[in-house]
């Protein structure tokens, strides 16, 4: 039996025996929009600037720029572009550091949203802590201080990976 959308010979719609995609349940954030969201506020908060004020320079309510950063609101490429340029980030910046959680849970093709999904872990970089941290690691005037200190982490990073 074919579906409406088949028989009314529209172009681009089903057509008998196509499988229909998966998906997203409605009123459901996809993780891959609370990732580019979170990468917003992360670097937003970073220059010190609010939701009402970069809520203006995208002629947009802070309410609205609050839904983006929660992922409640799917941010569209123009507005990501827009964004990027007011931010002063390259687009790829808000999908940096995407956890294979994020990836997976995504359905890219036929078969692949039948899988067992792996529960989402929110971004690290969204934690408070580590803004904290950020934060404080600029505030350190000193260029070779910050640099000795940032060589550090990456040390202690790299012995803790390889224990």
């Amino acid at each position: 039996m074919m579906n409406q959308a088949a028989s009314s010979g529209k172009k681009g719609h089903l057509r008998h025996g196509a499988r229909r995609e998966k998906r997203w349940p409605t009123g459901t954030p996809r993780p891959v929009d609370i990732h580019v969201g979170s990468r917003v506020r992360l670097r937003r908060t970073l220059l010190g600037m609010s939701q009402e004020k970069l809520g203006d320079a995208v002629k947009l309510t802070f309410q609205q720029i609050q839904k983006y950063e929660r992922g409640a609101n799917r941010i569209g490429a123009s507005r990501l572009h827009e964004l990027s340029r007011i931010l002063d980030v390259p687009v790829s910046f808000f999908f940096d550091d995407m956890s294979d959680a994020v990836i997976a849970a995504e359905p890219y093709g036929p078969g692949l949203s039948d899988q067992g999904q792996t529960p989402f872990d929110p971004d690290p970089l969204s934690r408070a802590e580590t803004l904290d941290l950020v934060q404080a690691y600029y505030r350190i005037t000193d260029p070779k201080v910050r640099k000795r200190l940032f060589e550090l982490t990456k040390s202690l990073a790299s012995s803790a990976s390889d224990n």
